[in-house]
């Protein structure tokens, strides 16, 4: 559910190994990356039936969004660090 795919074209796919194909990598794991593309249509509409978000943003959203998320998990061991 917090899976989300990177807009791009080829040159996306190769600078990320495809893995911008988030959402279709983690539900077909051992799939290879260049079919990653083309499973993209059928699990879209899968997500559509099934009422699941399908989740696209651009690579600076998609980095600011991990970078929030691990920065919000991190908060509470921040909170409780010992000073030096």
């Amino acid at each position: 559910l917090t899976s989300r795919n990177v807009r791009g074209g080829r040159l996306t796919d190769i600078a990320l190994g495809g893995l911008n194909h988030q959402i279709e990598h983690h539900l077909f794991p051992s799939m290879p990356s260049p079919n990653l593309r083309r499973a993209r249509t059928i699990v879209r509409r899968y997500c559509e039936d099934l009422g699941v978000d399908y989740v696209e943003t651009g690579l600076i959203t998609s980095y600011r969004l991990a970078l929030t998320s691990l920065h919000q998990a991190g908060a509470p061991l921040r909170r409780t660090r010992v000073p030096a």
